[in-house]
């Protein structure tokens, strides 16, 4: 049986980032833009590339650094915008019982997780940045649970982000008599002198012969999104109350902390940044898993709306109290965004 309704595939569970595609649908934005959106979550998030890549699902999010290896893997998807800049990335560790410090050389021996393969790729490439092999460490891979295989002691770090796997862990640290800072993060962009952090950007990536067939569907889709994106910015602390309508799972402490930590990172006009693409061009290069010939795959076509110029070099987007902790009478926000990582341009 076919189906009318445009498919899109989360890069993880739902997830307080994910908050504009799912208020599009609460708010009826797709409907009036002329389109049905279905909202899918994957099992497993290493299998997104290959299932948009493949035409079974038309649309999807993926983070930057993946959007670009798959399509160096020969699956045809492409990127029509960006939902969540440059969050900042890293090996992240509890230091009170991992015995890692600052210093890389101290990840020697430890067992270190990963998502999926380009994390090991990562992984390996900085060993030997800093006159290690990739035998020095034990790789596991623990897809996107970072945080309860440090919990459970499977792994001594890992690899996460500081407005998710960071915030999980700060709650957890506190629910066990220590303080969030406790919780620490050995940033890839600074351990490789990239000059960027964006490489884990969350991006909204078609299938290729879906965006190709049908533009006026992918334009109105992201205008639904942008719409979606203008109110949560208008109004952040109501716009999330009803994304706990929609996924009453978000209605918790640590997922508005999340939201909170998240929101300094969310893009206002969807566009792919030039100079992050160049930057994760460069750095793929670097990992060997693009080639010089290699040309990106993102536009910004689809975006009918006057973009914002891109940031100066060094710019670091401030904390805003987004109001969603009052809402439950969780802790002070300023509290949760003490310990969080400054970013890089």
């Amino acid at each position: 049986m076919s189906t009318d309704k445009i498919t899109c595939l989360l890069n993880w569970h739902a997830t307080p980032y994910h908050l504009p595609l799912f208020l599009a649908e609460k708010l009826n934005y797709f409907t009036e833009e002329g389109i049905k959106v279905a909202i899918l979550e994957p099992n497993n998030p290493s299998d997104v590339t290959e299932i948009i890549g493949s035409g079974k699902v038309d649309l999807g999010c993926k983070a930057m650094i993946h959007t670009i290896a798959g399509k160096a893997r020969g699956f045809p998807i492409k990127s029509i915008g960006t939902i969540l800049d440059e969050p900042p990335t890293g090996v992240v560790y509890l230091a009170s019982q991992s015995g890692i410090t600052t210093d890389f050389q101290t990840l020697r021996g430890k067992k270190i997780g990963y998502v999926g393969e380009f994390g090991k790729i990562q992984l390996d490439e900085l060993t030997r940045h800093y006159g290690m092999t990739p035998a020095d460490y034990t790789a596991v891979r623990v897809g996107m649970n970072v945080t309860g295989a440090i919990i459970r002691g499977e792994i001594d770090a890992g690899i996460g982000l500081e407005n998710v796997q960071m915030v999980e862990l700060e709650e957890w640290s506190i629910k066990q008599g220590r303080t969030r800072d406790d919780v620490r993060m050995l940033r890839i962009d600074e351990l490789a002198n990239l000059g960027c952090c964006c490489f884990c950007s969350i991006l909204l990536i078609g299938n290729e012969t879906f965006i190709q067939n049908n533009p006026k569907k992918v334009a109105a889709f992201m205008k639904a999104v942008k719409r979606a994106t203008d109110y949560m910015f208008a109004q952040p602390a109501e716009a999330y109350e009803l994304f706990v309508e929609m996924k009453p799972h978000m209605d918790s402490e640590v997922n508005r902390k999340i939201f909170q930590r998240s929101f300094r990172y969310m893009s206002r006009d969807l566009k792919n940044v030039q100079r992050d693409w160049d930057k994760v061009t460069k750095y793929c290069k670097r990992l060997e898993i693009v080639d010089e010939a290699f040309v990106q795959n993102q536009t910004n076509d689809f975006l009918t709306w006057t973009l914002e110029p891109e940031s100066a070099p060094g710019f670091v987007n401030p904390v805003v109290d987004t109001g969603v902790l009052a809402k439950c009478g969780c802790s002070n926000y300023v509290s949760l965004t003490a310990s969080a990582v400054s970013i890089q341009a």
